[in-house]
């Protein structure tokens, strides 16, 4: 069923809009991540403008992130404070962000950034990810079958002043790296269309030393603001959110959100990470491949001749 979206000026079958909403859905509640950095280049993928994929994405994720946390917040496993430190981090990067992006609009550059920026990050993420999981699977194995704590007690982090308790966390620590951590996350909520989950999640785990159970709910919790600022700004400042597709996309991420939380419970943490690290890098390889490829049309001029 072909439907047409008014702002994005393309014909999409509705069906595999809310198809790509729902595993995406299903990996943010898996993960705790917004699912963009899979999303925004599928909808490049299908012929999305990634000005519009950008911005329309950023609502999606609201919706996905928000379905996720309410089942994170019955189980209790979200970090309340953590989650405010991180948000007001967010909402500075996000305002940032849109400042950035709007200047590259008007440069005409927004594409090739976009598309740029994620196969650097997706790539840095997705190789880092992967390693440390299969280091986490080795030991756990050599543990028999036990999962070993991975956090460092201590490193630089704990030696930064401004320490807060951070009780569901069962942290003491400064709150300049969670700061910082929101900061770079609205940003690239703002010129990617992401969530930002692929950066954080790794963040918090490997960076603050929060427990992994703890960090799904978290991150779904700062992502919800984060993004539904991104959003806001977008449409009064580029008008390239497109209801329609926003729409659909909402559906397929909220069922599927419930789902991906109900799978992701029953999984080991190193088996989510990893599953996580292969699918960035999958999507990495795709970007970075039609990046290099020449296009089949080398201008895309409009037709009037000279006179």
């Amino acid at each position: 069923m072909q439907i047409y979206l008014p702002i994005a000026e393309v014909s999409v079958n509705a069906f595999l809009l809310l198809g790509l909403g729902g595993i995406v859905g299903i990996l943010s509640g898996m993960f705790g991540v917004g699912g963009g950095f899979l999303m925004t280049p599928l909808l490049f993928f299908i012929g999305i403008p990634p000005a519009v994929a950008v911005a329309t994405e950023a609502n999606q994720i609201v919706a996905s992130s928000f379905s996720g946390v309410l089942a994170h917040l019955k189980r209790k496993t979200v970090d309340l404070r953590m989650g405010t430190v991180l948000l007001i981090g967010g909402l500075i990067g996000a305002a940032l962000g849109v400042v950035v992006f709007n200047y590259l609009k008007s440069l005409g550059q927004v594409e090739l950034l976009v598309q740029l920026c994620y196969v650097v990050f997706l790539g840095m993420i997705g190789t880092l990810m992967f390693f440390e999981s299969l280091k986490a699977i080795r030991r756990a194995s050599k543990a028999g079958g036990v999962s070993v704590p991975t956090r460092r007690k201590h490193n630089w982090v704990h030696n930064l002043p401004f320490k807060m308790k951070f009780r569901v966390s069962g942290l003491y620590i400064s709150v300049i790296p969670p700061l910082l951590v929101g900061v770079t996350v609205g940003v690239l909520a703002a010129i990617m269309g992401v969530g930002g989950g692929f950066i954080m999640v790794p963040a918090m785990i490997y960076l603050l030393g929060m427990p992994t159970k703890v960090v799904v709910g978290t991150s779904l919790f700062q992502i919800i603001f984060v993004t539904a600022f991104t959003t806001m700004l977008h449409a009064t400042t580029n008008f390239t959110v497109d209801v329609v597709l926003a729409v659909l996309l909402l559906v397929g991420g909220v069922i599927g959100a419930q789902i991906g939380t109900r799978i992701g419970v029953k999984m080991k943490a190193e088996q989510l990470r990893i599953l996580l690290a292969l699918m960035v890098l999958a999507v990495c390889g795709k970007l970075a491949f039609d990046l290099l490829v020449m296009p089949s049309e080398l201008y895309s001029l409009g037709s009037g001749g000279h006179s």
